[in-house]
């Protein structure tokens, strides 16, 4: 008795396992379960007329299950086995009983039909399938369907059942999109499935004119982004703070455009997998970290587009720290390592968050592989979330800025020439901003439409595909919904288009005079003395902005920085009168600024070229004159001496020594600005 009860128990076990080992996933796709008559031709004049879908074997509808059953219509002809056609109706035409409840087939069952109908099978040359294997059944020997199926009276139907029911099976991956389990793939929520190369929702001649406006756009991001950074190299000490920040956001954008322009020549060959023909494998979308290629493009391309945007913020926080509690060059600047830690640590940390979820995407639109293309939510949270963050925070601090700034132009007395230079600025400021910043809010839009859209967008999809691949079609289908090319176009351009403002900011007559020099280099012009380039000033509105309100007016002669501020008006004061000048004491200013010009240049401005300039001037200049040297610097010496008694310590301890240069013998004071361009 007790052996007997054992035994009972173990095939209830064994059942149990098979079903939740074969079929988990059926079980729960039957959420929707109902019965319908039996349409399989093979299956009639059966002790059970009824039967659901999906089947034991996943067929979503009895004309895929008689399709599969195809290949064994020899052998239930012929008649190989009493026990084949029960055993292959039991898979594919399975009886229905009590809700939700599945009776599988017994092995020994299995085991007769494949045993009595393998050299029929191997004359037609059809090989047994592999979810069909006996080992897979639960062990027992009893026929099919049992008694207790057949007792089973059902109750989910209240009238007569209908010969076609329709219910939502939802996606099936086609075997054409089924890609190795190890690949860890998932495509409309569906495991071991991929989506299809080229793109699902553009047409050949539609991918085609995408793929060519974005390499465009990005040629011509890359010559912006590399043309301001080149500028940087060529002078690194005009790009001080506030403005430092612009180079590494052109750097940023300048990879980000070369990643593109990569994807576009590379095509489908990184962001696709090969199709394999052979085994029935059509050509899918990359995913994951397996492919080497695509996990760079993904790296270099997330870290420089998230790294760019935090060099914004970076940006605008220099300028408030500029405009609001008026900070320094200098102070902004010991602040760098904690900029450089942030721009380029928050984008490091998410991108290794994503590799270690597995959330590498091909995009088979642009060729590169990106994040969010088909998953939802990793768009929301590691697209969208950072670019909305870096929006609202620059935003702000850049409002906070400008006000400060205008409040200094209006309450601050300043000059009108430099009211208007700090309008000047003020202007360029707002109009960079607003170059990154409407085609980055373009950018988070298509975001956030192709996400509110998407599912409908797949729904169509597979509404026009899915007699193609044979797999359930959607019932619900409102109406067919396919994005527009113009979405894609203005996803991609626009995020190329936000690395041009950069170009914006360095577009002047000094960055053309700064490559002018750089092409000739160092060489100077017969009959052109290097004196006679003019300064291109630029103003520097921290000094601006911490002077005293009634103290005097500096300016610099050369750069954006805060520091290096010249000594024009004293030295036009200490400067002697006209009148008490002479020939030798000129003679003598030439002669040190000759030396002046080989051992202390102004900031590289002066060259062998001003020596011998000096050199031939001295040697055809007016050298009768050195006679009347010893009157004339008694009158100077004389002259300084009496300036100095009416001036305080004070003064005398924060004016330089006058500096008087290379001049053409008229008796004029020249100040260090006009002296070196």
């Amino acid at each position: 008795m007790h052996i007997r009860t054992m035994e009972s128990l173990l095939v209830f076990l064994s059942t149990l396992t098979a079903c939740l080992a074969i079929h988990a996933d059926s079980t729960e796709s039957h959420s929707a379960f109902e019965c319908e008559p039996i349409a399989l031709r093979m299956c009639q004049d059966l002790p059970y007329n009824t039967t659901f879908t999906p089947n034991l074997l996943e067929h979503y509808d009895q004309q895929t299950a008689e399709l599969a059953m195809e290949p064994f219509h020899p052998m239930v002809n012929l008649q190989c086995s009493p026990d084949l056609r029960p055993f292959l109706c039991a898979l594919h035409a399975p009886v229905c009983a009590e809700y939700g409840r599945m009776s599988l087939p017994c092995r020994r069952l299995c085991q007769r039909a494949r045993r009595d109908c393998q050299k029929l099978l191997d004359v037609f040359g059809v090989p047994w399938p592999e979810d069909m294997e006996c080992s897979r059944f639960p062990d027992c020997d009893e026929p099919y369907p049992r008694p207790e199926d057949l007792m089973v009276t059902v109750e989910s139907t209240d009238g007569p059942l209908t010969s076609s029911v329709r219910r939502d099976h939802g996606f099936w991956c086609p075997r054409e999109l089924k890609v190795e389990p190890d690949l860890g793939y998932v495509f409309l929520g569906v495991p071991d499935c991929s989506p299809p190369c080229p793109n699902m929702y553009l047409s050949h001649d539609e991918l085609r004119c995408a793929r060519y406006a974005i390499g465009a756009a990005s040629l011509i991001c890359l010559s912006a982004t590399l043309f301001t950074f080149l500028t940087f190299l060529i002078d690194m000490a005009r790009f001080r703070y506030p403005e430092r920040p612009i180079v590494f956001y052109a750097v940023c954008y300048m990879m980000v455009s070369l990643a593109f322009f990569l994807g576009f020549l590379l095509e489908d060959h990184v962001a696709c997998n090969t199709a394999r023909p052979g085994h029935g494998r059509a050509s899918t979308v990359t995913q994951g970290s397996h492919n080497k290629a695509c996990t760079l493009l993904f790296m270099a391309l997330y870290f420089f587009t998230m790294a760019g945007s935090a060099w914004w913020v970076v940006l605008t926080v220099t300028w408030f720290l500029a405009a609001v509690p008026k900070w320094g060059s200098e102070a902004i600047e010991k602040k760098a390592l904690l900029f450089h830690a942030g721009a380029w640590g928050i984008p490091g940390a998410l991108t290794v968050v994503l590799l270690a979820l597995n959330k590498i995407e091909g995009d088979n639109v642009s060729g590169v592989c990106f994040v969010g293309l088909y998953d939802a939510g990793a768009l929301r949270w590691f697209v969208l979330a950072p670019l909305c963050l870096a929006v609202l925070a620059g935003s702000g601090l850049l409002l906070a800025g400008i006000a400060a700034l205008n409040r200094a132009r209006t309450e601050i007395p300043l000059e009108k020439e430099n009211k208007d230079k700090l309008m000047k600025f003020m202007i360029r400021i707002g109009v960079f901003s607003a170059l990154y910043l409407v085609p980055l809010l373009g950018v988070i839009g298509c975001n956030v439409y192709e996400q509110s859209y998407r599912a409908a967008w797949e729904t169509a999809w597979v509404q026009e595909h899915c007699r193609e691949y044979h797999i359930p079609c959607p019932i619900e289908a409102e109406q067919t919904r396919r994005p527009d090319l113009v979405l894609f176009l203005l996803k991609y351009l626009m995020g190329l288009v936000v690395g041009i403002p950069s170009v914006f900011w360095v577009g002047s007559k000094k960055t053309c005079f700064e490559w002018a020099s750089f092409f000739h280099g160092q060489q100077c012009k017969e009959g052109v003395p290097e004196e006679s380039r003019p300064p291109l000033p630029e103003p520097d509105f921290s000094q601006l902005l911490l002077r005293e309100p009634q103290g005097p007016v500096t300016r610099k002669s050369r750069g954006t920085s805060t520091q290096g501020t010249s000594t024009h008006a004293s030295s036009t004061q200490l400067a002697p009168p006209d009148g008490q000048r002479s020939r030798a004491s000129s003679v003598r200013s030439k002669i040190s600024s000759r030396h002046g010009s080989l051992h202390h240049p102004r900031e590289g401005r002066h060259t062998p070229c001003s020596y011998l300039a000096a050199e031939e001037y001295l040697k055809f200049g007016t050298m009768p004159h050195l006679n009347n040297q010893s009157q004339s610097r008694y009158s100077s010496t004389h002259h300084l001496d009496s300036q100095s008694r009416h001036s305080s310590p004070r003064e005398l301890s924060r004016t330089p020594p006058p500096r008087i240069t290379l001049g053409t013998g008229e008796d004029e004071p020249v100040s260090e600005d006009d002296a070196s361009a």
